[in-house]
């Protein structure tokens, strides 16, 4: 990574759990407008088992939370909104029980009342990552660094002529490694598009190194964008890459990310109360039907 994108981008932050550490999440935000979060499922475990706040938290997701039999995909799912609510609260300056989660067409999350504010969430095997931004549309990718990418087999899908001559003249280590990192940043960017894998990847590409910073590149391997977009690649947890892709609008947007003054306080108003009455609806809703959801034998969570 060198200086210009370690300028731009900030490094990812390991959060062992509710605990955080949040304060580099808020400062990254205020310093280069995004920031990003790094954590496993099993550091959340806790607070899915025993968080007497549980439902409040999880807001409109208790339903799906609560009709997921699989209890490694319950666990799984709730680690994964406890992670993007938390790092959000925590760039935000507010309660994490505060902020309304909802989703667009295709899954992706963002938080109602914070047009400013993107997010980006992806999971791999253990690993949760999350990516905020108040500059632009943001996205982030994870993948074990074992995973196997056949440059022979996914060359013509995945790489630009120019990424294919790179990769072309490496041993076959650094070719599956150099095709790994690709598919991340792509990912990201792609995601930060707001396309996924409905756009083609052969169609963009990156310069070849650590991090992508440079990119993104035309087919050809010339530049197609000019300062606008950042990139990273990072290590994490020994075991895993992160990818992060970050544009920048060029607005001159407001560096207090405080959700007091980002958000309009009658409407954080109604959203709590809307919050707060569908709770008290399904309550009664339960003490009526012998807490249905609670008595599934599938599922063992007690009612928070």
């Amino acid at each position: 990574m060198d200086a210009e994108a370690a300028r731009r981008i900030t490094p990812p932050v390991h959060a062992t759990g509710p605990a955080g550490p949040w304060y580099e999440v808020r400062e990254g935000l205020a310093r280069r407008g995004n920031a990003s979060v790094f954590t496993t499922w099993g550091e959340w475990l806790p607070a899915a088992l025993a968080d007497p706040v549980l439902r409040p938290l999880l807001g409109r997701d208790w339903p799906r939370y609560r009709q997921t039999a699989d209890p490694v995909l319950r666990y799984r799912f709730v680690a994964s909104r406890l992670a993007v609510k938390y790092t959000a609260a925590a760039a935000l300056g507010t309660s994490p029980a505060q902020l309304d989660l909802a989703y667009k067409v295709g899954g992706r999350p963002y938080l109602r009342g914070f047009d400013q504010i993107d997010l980006s969430l992806t999971h791999t095997d253990d690993l949760i990552a999350v990516g905020i931004s108040r500059t632009g549309r943001i996205g982030i990718d994870t993948e074990p660094v074992d995973r196997k990418l056949s440059f022979e087999l996914l060359q013509d899908q995945v790489c630009t002529p120019a990424e294919r001559d790179t990769l072309a003249a490496l041993p076959e280590a650094e070719q599956t490694a150099g095709m790994l990192r690709l598919w991340t940043l792509k990912e990201a960017y792609t995601k930060a598009l707001g396309q996924g894998l409905r756009l083609d990847f052969s169609s963009f590409g990156f310069a070849s190194g650590s991090s992508g910073d440079t990119g993104p590149l035309a087919p050809d391997g010339t530049p197609a964008a000019h300062g606008e977009w950042a990139f990273g690649t990072y290590p994490v947890l020994g075991r895993y890459l992160v990818s992060i892709a970050c544009h920048d609008t060029g607005l001159d947007t407001s560096r207090d990310t405080a959700a007091a003054t980002m958000l309009d306080e009658g409407f954080m108003a109604t959203v709590s109360g809307l919050i707060g009455a569908e709770d008290r609806t399904e309550h009664q809703t339960e003490d009526r039907t012998g807490s249905r959801a609670g008595s599934r034998a599938e599922n063992p969570v007690p009612e928070p």
